[in-house]
């Protein structure tokens, strides 16, 4: 029997305990809050419409807030939790990992194998396989925590990055299909040509900045009332669509610099945003706005926001849309087209708003600064040159 340690316990961690579980693992789990969690954790497939499917009966073997108590001896460990808290969470688990470990994310964005490659060289680690999961692989929500979740199901199709590459089959063979394929029934996973590919092929990360900044240019980030806020999906408008698209264009700008530059790799799952949701749910989409409007799995979620003393609600700047989607996300972005100088407004206007709202320290007349506080303190950021990668070609995996 392997044994996998969920490190977080996010709502990805409340679909993973019970398929994994299922499928014959021994599951532990590495929580802040480790009294909050139940042994046996129920999971509930639900059609958009809320009807029952089919439920999911996992178990965890062990849950502790001590990296000690549940790390050695793993033979997986998944990080389910805010990217920001990556870099943070490897540090604390890499004293304790048992040589030939695969350590990966569910959530691959932001340069994970930078990540990886940092406590391999830091702790002098030998055999660790890296793997990062493109996008989350499922719909899924907290119904009690620590007890019950549910899922939506799965994208169609999932894509995940592997180093060594020739790991991947082993994976495959393995836990990544227990992830969607063996419960579901689809949801088949598919390598990926480079960690870079899904850093720079994003949803979630160019979604939440252009919605909030979309919410903030039409109503300054501020309502009277809680019932005045829009939703965050269903009321999706025309202006954040827009930004969401000029966001998305500056990408591409760098994914289509990096794939002239490098005419000899291969960067087949290098998407912009529309692409990459063609790919995911294998549909026909071409609208933006549209995808987010009529989606029922979305469609009660409100903007992060909190209440001022004096009763006005406000856009909640410290939340992780902030902290993980900027400083380990646009940024990265930004650093690589400044390093290929590359124009990019859009990346420029919303990194120079989030600067402003937070009093922290990111830009300055279109450069990042690299050096300050803000980006390059311990932990603080994701750009390359945190982790001593300081030109393009080393970046490139």
């Amino acid at each position: 029997m392997e044994v996998v340690t969920i490190v977080g316990g996010g709502a990805s961690a409340h679909v993973l305990i019970p398929f994994l579980s299922t499928a014959g693992y021994q599951v532990r789990l590495l929580t802040r809050r480790p009294n909050d969690w139940s042994n046996q954790i129920e999971l509930e497939l639900q059609s958009i419409d809320g009807e029952l499917r089919r439920t999911f009966n996992g178990s965890l073997a062990r849950s502790s807030d001590r990296a000690a108590d549940v790390i050695p001896g793993s033979d997986v460990v998944v990080l389910c939790m805010p990217v920001a808290r990556y870099r943070e969470a490897l540090h604390n688990l890499a004293p304790h990992l048992s040589p030939g470990v695969f350590v990966g994310t569910i959530y691959g964005q932001a340069g994970f194998n930078w990540m990886v490659d940092e406590i391999v060289r830091e702790f002098e680690l030998d055999s660790v396989t890296t793997f990062a999961v493109g996008l989350i692989p499922w719909v899924c929500r907290v119904l009690e925590y620590g007890s019950r979740g549910v899922t939506y199901g799965s994208k169609e199709l999932n894509v995940a990055a592997v180093a060594p590459r020739e790991r991947f089959s082993t994976l495959e063979d393995g836990i990544l299909s227990d992830l969607c394929e063996r419960p579901l029934g689809k949801g088949p996973f598919i390598q990926a040509d480079s960690f870079l590919s899904l850093t720079l092929s994003v949803d979630n990360q160019i979604i939440h900045p252009a919605r909030c900044y979309g919410l903030f240019r039409r109503h300054g980030g501020r309502w009277k009332t809680a019932d005045q806020i829009p939703y965050f999906y269903r009321d999706f408008d025309d202006l954040s669509a827009d930004v969401l698209r000029d966001l998305d264009a500056d990408y591409s700008k760098v994914r289509d610099a990096l794939k002239e530059r490098f005419p000899e790799r291969s960067f087949t799952h290098m998407l912009d945003y529309l692409a990459l949701e063609r790919l995911s749910y294998q549909s026909d989409n071409t609208d933006i706005r549209e995808s987010f409007t009529t989606s029922q799995t979305l469609g009660a979620i409100k903007p992060p926001t909190r209440r001022l003393p004096e009763g006005d609600w406000v856009i909640d700047t410290d939340h992780r849309f902030f902290t993980d989607d900027i400083s380990y996300g646009v940024c990265i972005a930004k650093w690589m087209a400044q390093e290929l100088e590359l124009l990019v407004p859009t990346m420029d206007a919303i990194i120079e708003w989030v600067q402003d709202l937070r009093g922290e320290r990111y830009i300055e007349d279109g450069r990042l600064l690299t050096e300050a506080d803000s980006l390059a303190g311990r932990f603080r950021s994701g750009i390359p040159p945190v982790y001593g990668l300081h030109t393009i070609d080393d970046v490139v995996d």
